[in-house]
């Protein structure tokens, strides 16, 4: 019973994601934004313009702040409402009003848009809001929380939105794009649902790997979350790096 005691408290201090900083004030707003998450998936909007014919900084500026507005602050204060799992102490007043105030934000800029350019960012403004609310508070039972919505959503959307508002049509080259961002949201998401599972809900990690050659390595919580999030951090800072030469390239 004391061990197990032991392991509860130890599983209870983990922080509940790498880039998780201490609780308390302005540094629990910072840990909601996820910050390498949101944008590494802002970064599928800049890769979608980049790739577009020509590249309108207005119109890439507003569909970045929709994105983040909407990604973001509202799903992730969704997120954080729907049992805690970065342990906040945000009250549930601020996280509903953050969720409200920045999705009607970001669905505001989809109507000015609308008006400015094409009707049509209206069917994605709609198809944005659905999403969020969709996913992140698993309406319909949970059908739309998978990882293929994830990726659809979080990946692909963000890139063949950002290439719509530059170019007011779709083509060969922004859905092979799309493809690939639903391929990396996918690999995100793989690796990520494990760690969070570690962090947040495991008591312990114990076990022993024995190799051939007869030496033996200590299974342990840190040795079972440090590939995983390496890779999760070299891939953010990956996305990022390669969405801004693409963008500088133009």
């Amino acid at each position: 019973m004391v061990r197990t005691a032991r392991r509860l408290a130890a599983a209870k201090e983990e922080r509940p994601a790498f880039y998780a900083l201490d609780l308390g004030s302005w540094r629990d707003y910072v840990t909601l934004l996820h910050p390498p998450y949101t944008l590494w998936h802002l970064s599928y909007a800049v890769m979608g313009a980049a790739l577009a014919p020509a590249v309108h900084y207005d119109r890439l500026a507003a569909t970045l702040l929709a994105f983040f507005l909407a990604v973001g602050v509202a799903a992730h204060a969704m997120d954080e409402l729907n049992g805690r799992p970065l342990r906040t102490r945000i009250p549930a007043a601020a996280l509903w009003s953050l969720a409200a105030g920045s999705l009607s934000g970001a669905v505001g800029l989809g109507v000015v848009g609308a008006i400015v350019t094409s009707p049509w960012l209206l069917a994605f403004a709609a198809c944005g809001a659905f999403f969020v609310l969709a996913y992140n508070l698993e309406l319909f039972g949970g059908r739309f929380h998978t990882d293929f919505w994830f990726a659809l959503a979080w990946g692909a959307f963000p890139l063949l939105t950002a290439y719509w508002t530059m170019a007011e049509r779709l083509e060969p080259a922004p859905a092979a794009g799309a493809l690939a961002a639903f391929a990396f949201s996918l690999a995100q998401r793989t690796l990520s649902s494990r760690v969070r599972a570690i962090r947040r809900r495991a008591l312990d990690v114990r076990g022993v790997v024995s190799y051939t050659d007869g030496s033996e390595e200590e299974i342990d919580r840190r040795w079972a979350l440090a590939t995983d999030e390496r890779a999760l951090m070299l891939m953010a800072t990956a996305i990022v790096a390669l969405s801004a030469a693409a963008l500088l390239a133009r």
